[in-house]
């Protein structure tokens, strides 16, 4: 600890810097936000919509499937609409209507190039003119944009009532008829999507062509269009990203790295006897197998309802399915079997590297377990029957769905997922606390594990910060918190501190070695990554200064990763150092893989829409997928099953561990996940992109494009990938199953653990 009590001090200094700006943009976006009118209404006097009906149509639309069913400011699905852009583009369309038809009585298609050219001219003026009024909160709207909103809100009220004439668009966007039953969601839900739109087209108080989103989205009819500052700042972040990788490359090819120490002849753990719980934590794993196999039957399903929206081959599947439940549990699931993965990794190991059982932590563990398995089972459940039944937004946001991505289930679940973590942490530290005591050379990292699972515990408190009436800009501000710095961030972390530390105990790096590449690695990542969180909010309502540390820090991000094939190839060479090492192959080989994902998934598919020029065209659309699909798995997905099989490695008769069925594990699932992003995903997230580019946003997200021709093959083309996956999770699934039916003798010695208060540190 002393000899790197520099690179500490460095850490906790970025830290705090790092997350004093991000507080501080934090409390910019609620002082600067779009503001929530408290009336609509037009210059006779008409109330379009009244006090309260932004809010409750936000409620109403998170009820429904909100981030599941279509976007907001480009957060949400790919099936549906951004619901802002394509009501800003029917209004424009509608308010071009009347004027045509009641100045020239002639339709806007037939007027003449000149004539339709003037009014665009006035369309732009109206759109983008400010009338909200500060000081008693209302936008006062022309009489005919009046009644062009009141064309849209019909529009609006028969999509997600029962019009029998839109159903063939309610299955394009595949959501089921009769989505808002309550008559008063029904009329409040177009007051938040005209707000959003609104908001979108906007002036700022004191600006010119600059909106209260950046002009995001692109619409082309009132001149919607990149910022001068996003394509400032994208040039700048590229810049600054090729400096800093050459500054890296500069530091490694200086800096001597000391060599991988000569590795044991034998396993070091070979005669480790697991504690109780240890042996506790075995069904954790079980568990995290299952949930995998449920997320990808999920998926399988939710790519499926792009082609068709309310079966599943023929099958009505979506009457008791529905598009916005099934990708609920996707994402949901995608985020707990991982987490899972890892905080069971943490209470096996932390016995292991201490040498020490405190007592009754085999009952924390089992009730731990049995209170995450509850968690899991009730808020899936409960999102479920809500968005099946449509309970309502109270129900939806206490107990059901929340409808915001990969944060969906309901309030209540997450305070008790908050007090599982920090039940987690409290066991993971008093196993830990006696190595942490002791002074070693490995003492730094396991304190770095420490430090990481307090994170992972205290910042899921970040899911609490959010009610039922916050402002959207604020939901998003803190939903990125959880989301990027919760399981993008602390969670790498731990992992990599993790892998350290369990690389060390093999003998296969030195401690001291690793603990200052630990605590370096922290540092460049998190110096990036904490105020790279922005990159997430440069169009959801956020000042201007947003873009600049967004694009910047964010592009820092990419750095680390510039060099993380190095690091995979050590880590290969590693895998073959000894003959005993072979036991530990494909935990090894899961983390070379997470390198690669890392540079690829990560690295070029991320920075490819990070840039604010770059997600201005295409945020929302399948190049997010891609990214998403490419890094949430083949970087977190893949550690987590590496940390699962070394820990089962520990935990299993080595009669019944199938190295074939984990080498066919390892290959499909990245081969099928290659196939799934490369053949599939890309080339639609490229089609899409030049649809928002040429046409707008409104457009790369209609059913014009989404069930083209070419949009519906690239979806099948997914097929060939999945099915290759899908078969990798079950080589997962029997290689799990014959663990499970091993012989009882085969088990004799691993039952026979080690003392309740102090054993041999392995």
């Amino acid at each position: 600890m002393h000899s790197t009590r520099k690179l500490w001090t460095w850490l906790a200094v970025i830290c705090v810097l790092s997350f004093t700006v991000l507080g501080w943009v934090g409390t910019e976006i609620y002082l600067t936000a779009p503001p929530i009118p408290n009336q609509v209404v037009s210059t006779q006097g008409k109330v379009l919509f009244s006090e309260g009906q932004v809010q409750r149509g936000q409620e109403a639309w998170l009820a429904a499937g909100g981030q599941q069913l279509g976007t907001v400011w480009g957060h949400g699905s790919y099936v549906a609409p951004d619901w802002s852009a394509d009501w800003l583009h029917r209004e424009s369309l509608a308010l071009l209507e009347i004027w045509a038809q009641k100045e020239n009585k002639l339709s806007f298609e037939q007027l003449s190039t000149p004539r339709q050219g003037e009014l665009k001219a006035r369309l732009k003026e109206e759109m983008r003119g400010n009338t909200y009024d500060q000081k008693n909160g209302v936008i006062t709207l022309s009489p005919e944009r009046a009644a062009a909103v009141q064309l849209v809100t019909q529009h609006y009220v028969a999509l997600f009532g029962n019009d029998p004439s839109l159903e063939k668009l309610r299955e394009q966007y595949a959501m089921n008829k009769g989505s808002l039953p309550d008559p008063a969601d029904l009329q409040a839900l177009p007051a938040f999507f005209f707000w959003s739109s609104w908001a979108a087209a906007a002036d700022r108080p004191g600006e010119e062509g600059l909106s209260y989103t950046s002009n995001w989205p692109h619409e082309p009819l009132v001149e919607n269009t990149p910022t001068a500052g996003a394509g400032i700042w994208s040039i700048a972040s590229v810049i600054l990203m090729i400096a800093a990788i050459a500054g890296m490359i500069f530091y490694h090819s200086a800096s001597k790295e000391e060599s991988d120490p000569v590795p044991p002849k034998t396993d070091p753990l070979f005669d480790m006897k697991p504690t109780p719980s240890m042996l506790a934590t075995k069904k954790y794993f079980f568990v995290v197998i299952g949930l995998i196999l449920a997320q990808v039957g999920m998926g399988v399903i939710t790519a499926h309802y792009a082609v068709e929206g309310h079966s599943f081959f023929g099958f009505p599947l979506a009457e008791i399915l529905p598009f916005t439940v099934s990708r609920t549990i996707h994402t949901q699931f995608a985020v707990l079997w991982i987490a899972t993965a890892w905080l069971a990794t943490g209470l096996y190991i932390a016995p292991a590297i201490s040498g020490y059982e405190p007592k009754f932590q085999k009952l924390g563990v089992n009730v731990l377990f049995y209170a995450l398995l509850f968690i899991v089972v009730g808020s899936t459940a409960m999102g479920w029957l809500g968005s099946l039944q449509h309970k309502g937004n109270e129900f939806a946001f206490w107990i059901g769905n929340q409808g915001l991505e990969f944060t969906s289930m309901g309030r209540v679940w997450q305070i008790l997922l908050f007090i599982g973590l920090l039940f987690w942490v409290t066991l993971l530290g008093r196993g830990l606390l006696p190595a942490l005591k002791k002074p070693s050379e490995s003492r730094g990292l396991i304190a770095m594990v420490f430090l990481a699972a307090m994170c992972i515990g205290g910042f899921y408190a970040t899911s609490l910060t959010w009610g039922p009436h916050t402002h959207y800009s604020m939901i998003e501000y803190w939903r990125w918190w959880l989301v990027h710095l919760w399981v993008e961030g602390f969670f790498e972390v731990f992992a990599t501190a993790v892998i350290a530390l369990l690389f060390t105990r093999l003998g296969l790096i030195h401690a001291a070695t690793a603990n200052s590449a630990i605590i370096l690695e922290t540092i460049v990542f998190l110096f990036g990554g904490i105020l790279g969180t922005l990159h997430h909010l440069y169009f959801t309502g956020t000042p201007t200064f947003v873009i600049a540390i967004g694009a910047m820090f964010s592009a820092l991000e990419v750095v680390p990763l510039a060099m993380i094939g190095v690091e995979a190839y050590r880590n290969y060479q590693r895998s073959k150092a000894a003959a005993w090492v072979q036991s530990y192959k494909w935990s090894i080989l899961c983390f070379i893989a997470v390198g690669f994902w890392n540079t690829v998934g990560a690295g070029l598919l991320g920075f490819s829409i990070n840039t604010p020029i770059a997600l201005y065209y295409m945020q929302g659309l399948n190049m997010t997928a891609a990214h998403g699909h490419a890094a949430l798995f083949g970087v977190y997905g893949m550690l987590g099953i590496g940390l699962l099989l070394f820990c089962l490695r520990g935990l299993s008769a080595r009669a019944a561990w199938s190295d074939k069925l984990l080498q066919a594990m390892f290959w499909l699932l990245n081969i099928g996940l290659a196939m799934m992003v490369f053949i599939s995903l890309v080339p639609a997230g490229i089609y899409q992109a030049v649809a928002s580019i040429t046409k707008g946003m409104w457009f790369a997200r209609s059913p014009e494009v989404i069930h083209s021709h070419l949009m519906e093959t690239l979806v099948w083309l997914r097929v060939p990938g999945d099915v290759v996956f899908a078969i990798g999770t079950v080589c997962l699934a029997l290689f799990a199953f014959r663990l499970l039916i091993a012989k009882k003798a085969a088990n004799v010695s691993l039952n026979s653990s080690i003392p309740a208060k102090k054993t041999k540190q392995a």
